[in-house]
């Protein structure tokens, strides 16, 4: 019986490597099905052929080694922490984008994660990459942003195993655009022997983004719409550059799921868009949150140190109701591991009322724990929400 089970699964493989037309397996299928092959079994697999088929972001069909350790990440800058907490380790991690560098110098991922810091990353120049740099890195994998094409084009010509992710193939849901990461790591790296745990991981942390996204929306249900914080990112901001979250990137998002408005939600360009403080002054916003993408805090706004610019006459800074983002394991405006942690914190800086019963210390703790064993110290949960303004710092500035 083992013999023939043995002999179904090579057909099985067989079949979708060369025909590919079978589509990608769900996260639950996946980790079925991985959990009833024997190890004799999966080598047996591996033997008859040493790559499989993954069908990225972009819908390209890639073919993919078995076996993986070496990984390089360009200009999908979370994706250096998804993987690190994914593997509970960044040993293969060996290249990853100056931008996610200067984050994970900064946060949580270093700390916990140290072997990040061995990634190389002069392999790229802003968000050009120098072939020759990165074939001395000699990489199994290469993640990209799938909607940069010209990227793409390089790797592929380059003949790099190009794997492309998608940011905003979700309209910005972070809690979907995270699902949707994590099902395809668990494709690429189905062969990996701890398959079974990354399965478990991952799927504990969907459930737990999921359960509270639910918890929240239950208690902003009946928000009138006069009570609702009508509040602005200022995603990048230096003295010349301020740019924000319109309808379609990530903090349009953030604020339908804690029941504030965005104001500026009438700025309908994909991804971030410039605006300039007459506007500002025009939204009024109550509140302003400060992404991790820009060195700027709190005190930057109440002081005016930054250009020329003087917020002194808007709402949210004569009512000190100007918060940095939190930075975990990567900036926390963008999907990631943080997502169910950063939501909570959103709710509760929004809406203290509704929310006063949450103690974010124990649920930061007690989520890092449960989901993926690692025991945060109090100075660790404390850098999470007073992040150090280096870890803004981007090939932007």
């Amino acid at each position: 019986m083992k013999k023939f089970l043995s002999i179904i699964l090579t057909m099985a493989m067989c079949i979708s490597i060369f025909a590919c037309a079978k589509p990608l397996t769900t996260k639950t299928e996946t980790s079925e099905t991985l959990a009833d092959v024997t190890s004799e079994e999966k080598n047996n697999m591996s033997n008859t052929s040493d790559t499989h088929i993954v069908i990225d972001h972009g819908g390209n069909e890639v073919q993919v080694p078995n076996k993986i350790s070496r990984i390089v990440v360009s200009d999908i800058f979370p994706i250096p922490a998804v993987l690190s907490v994914f593997f509970n380790s960044a040993d293969k991690i060996v290249g990853i984008a100056p931008t996610s560098a200067s984050a994970a110098k900064n946060s949580l991922l270093s700390q916990i994660y140290p072997e990040i810091l061995n990634a190389k990353s002069d392999f790229m120049n802003g968000n050009t990459i120098n072939v020759e740099e990165l074939m001395k890195l000699n990489p199994d994998v290469v993640f990209y942003s799938e909607n940069n094409n010209e990227q793409k084009e390089v790797l592929q010509n380059a003949g790099f195993c190009a794997i492309g992710i998608s940011a905003n193939g979700w309209h910005y849901d972070c809690i979907e655009t995270l699902n949707q990461w994590l099902k395809t790591l668990t494709e690429v790296f189905k062969y990996d022997d701890d398959i079974k745990i990354l399965n478990e991981r991952s799927e504990k942390a969907q459930k737990k983004s999921n359960e509270i996204y639910d918890m929240i929306k239950g208690r902003i249900a009946n928000l009138k719409m006069e009570d609702k914080k009508r509040v602005f990112f200022l995603f990048q901001y230096n003295d010349s550059t301020m740019l924000t979250s319109g309808k379609n990137f990530f903090g349009q998002w953030w604020s339908d799921a804690i029941g504030c408005i965005n104001v500026a939600n009438e700025l309908e360009k994909d991804n971030s868009v410039a605006t300039n403080i007459e506007q500002v002054y025009a939204w009024n916003p109550d509140m302003i949150f400060i992404t991790n993408f820009n060195t700027a805090l709190p005190k930057d706004l109440y002081e005016n140190t930054v250009g020329t610019y003087d917020w002194s006459e808007v709402k949210a800074v004569k009512d000190k109701e100007v918060y940095k983002m939190p930075l975990g394991m990567y900036r926390t405006y963008t999907p990631g591991i943080d997502t169910p942690i950063t939501l909570l914190w959103f709710a509760k800086t929004a809406y203290e009322d509704l929310f006063n019963d949450v103690d974010l210390i124990k649920e930061t703790r007690s989520y890092y724990k449960d989901i993926f064993g690692v025991d945060l110290t109090d100075d660790q949960i404390k850098s999470i929400f007073n992040p150090d303004a280096n870890a803004g710092r981007t090939y932007f500035n």
